[in-house]
């Protein structure tokens, strides 16, 4: 599902709770992550139940990042999946140009999601945008110039 097809699935819905029933199912669609990706390196600080954000980098030209992730809370794993449905696969300037603050109002989640959890979410954010601010000032010191 992509993200615009998800937000008029938001908006058809009419109550909360068949939005977090879509939101818990988003979660249980995710594919599992690796045991061996559950390691300090790849949690998410600023969450209050745990999440891990593996990335993983193409090579090409630009490069693409992808995103798993993983968490032990069934509607932050919901988050998560949203999370990676408008990131994964983009390159680092496609991911730090995305308005994901836009995409969270048009599906109703700010006024909905306890503070936690959206601090939660503001923090797994945060860690894309800071891995491909990364991976994008690795790509311009290895270009010629």
């Amino acid at each position: 599902m992509d993200l615009q097809r998800l937000v008029d699935t938001f908006n058809f819905l009419d109550s909360w709770e068949d939005r977090y029933r879509l939101l818990i199912d988003m979660g249980r669609d995710l594919p599992a992550l690796p045991e061996e990706a559950r390691i300090e390196a790849n949690r998410v600080d600023g969450c209050t139940s745990n999440v891990w954000l593996e990335t993983t980098v193409s090579d090409d030209t630009p490069p693409r990042m992808f995103f798993s992730a993983d968490s032990d809370a069934f509607i932050v794993k919901g988050l998560v999946a949203i999370l990676l449905k408008a990131y994964s696969g983009k390159t680092p300037q496609e991911i730090l140009d995305t308005d994901i603050e836009s995409l969270f109002d048009e599906l109703g989640l700010s006024q909905q999601l306890t503070a936690n959890r959206r601090d939660g979410f503001v923090a797994m954010v945060k860690q894309v945008r800071n891995r491909a601010q990364a991976v994008r000032a690795d790509e311009t010191e290895g270009a010629p110039g």
